[in-house]
């Protein structure tokens, strides 16, 4: 059964003998501001957990039988408790697991706090990079070192062409809904091509001169996806392999005339924009590092 922060709250209640206005604070809470009270949902899932874990470990410590009695035993519950709630809420501990499957599942994103976190820095701004580019690669830069861990492409190199063919994240391909396809390469779907699409109107050069066509692109769940299909076609198919060879060996220019070649895209100057792309994001990163 999919997890919902007011359905787990609701099972809080049931479970155990937690406050029912609380629990009702909860459900309200989940229907005004979703994302807080994900996190409090799931620190209190979590105390209730550890709390059980405690109660197991007594349950499994011989008794004396001396001193017990039922003031000792509430004493020791409410001193249980106690450490139960210290036990929760730390970082990377059981309510982080539940809040991020929680966020998943009700469609909740931190993409307001990754903002804050991909705003220019001052000096980047000093060095003549617009803001949009930094958070362009700060944005992509994990999934492209993944991907260059797998291919030997430098990542410098996939960012770059990422930027071009999204337009700095500004074109992205989106579906008939208005979904993002996270198909930040401009991969088309082949016939052989079993997952999702993106049927879109694009540019295509045909016998030197640009016409608008419809065509159909792969969609991905993540822009991880889109990175480690992108690998997966550049790095297994024979086509590219010169090209995989010209970006290990360092050359920009290469792997762009390369793809342009190997029949990557159809635009007559598509190895002179990629190779103009490129030496952008490398300069970038080397401002970032």
């Amino acid at each position: 059964m999919a997890l919902s922060a007011s359905n787990l709250a609701g099972s809080l209640g049931s479970s155990t003998g937690t406050d029912t206005r609380s629990i009702e604070a909860l459900r309200s809470a989940a229907a005004r501001d979703p994302k807080n009270s994900i996190r409090e949902t799931a620190k209190q899932f979590e105390s209730l957990f550890m709390q059980e874990v405690m109660k197991s470990m007594r349950a499994s410590t011989m008794a004396t039988g001396m001193l017990d009695n039922p003031g000792t035993q509430m004493g020791t519950e409410m001193l249980d408790t106690q450490f139960a709630g210290k036990l929760t809420g730390l970082p990377g501990g059981l309510s982080d697991a539940i809040a991020r499957q929680l966020q998943r599942q009700m469609g909740v994103s931190d993409k307001a706090d990754a903002a804050k976190t991909l705003q220019p820095l001052p000096a980047m701004a000093k060095k003549g990079i617009a803001p949009h580019v930094q958070s362009f690669i700060q944005q992509h830069d994990g999934a492209a070192k993944a991907a260059e861990a797998s291919t030997g492409i430098p990542a410098s190199f996939m960012l770059a062409q990422a930027a071009h063919e999204s337009g700095w994240g500004k074109r992205e391909i989106k579906g008939v809904d208005g979904s993002n396809s996270f198909n930040v390469f401009g991969i088309k779907a082949t016939p052989g091509w079993t997952g999702k699409v993106a049927e879109v109107q694009t540019t295509e050069y045909i016998d030197g001169k640009a016409q608008k066509v419809t065509a159909k692109f792969r969609a991905y769940g993540s822009y991880d996806e889109a990175f480690k299909d992108y690998a997966k076609l550049i790095g297994s198919n024979d086509r590219y392999r010169n090209v995989v060879a010209q970006a290990q060996g360092g050359s920009a220019e290469g792997f762009a005339r390369g793809l342009q070649k190997a029949g990557y895209a159809t635009d007559p100057e598509y190895a002179s924009k990629l190779a103009k792309v490129i030496n952008t994001t490398v300069r970038v990163q080397r401002a970032l590092a």
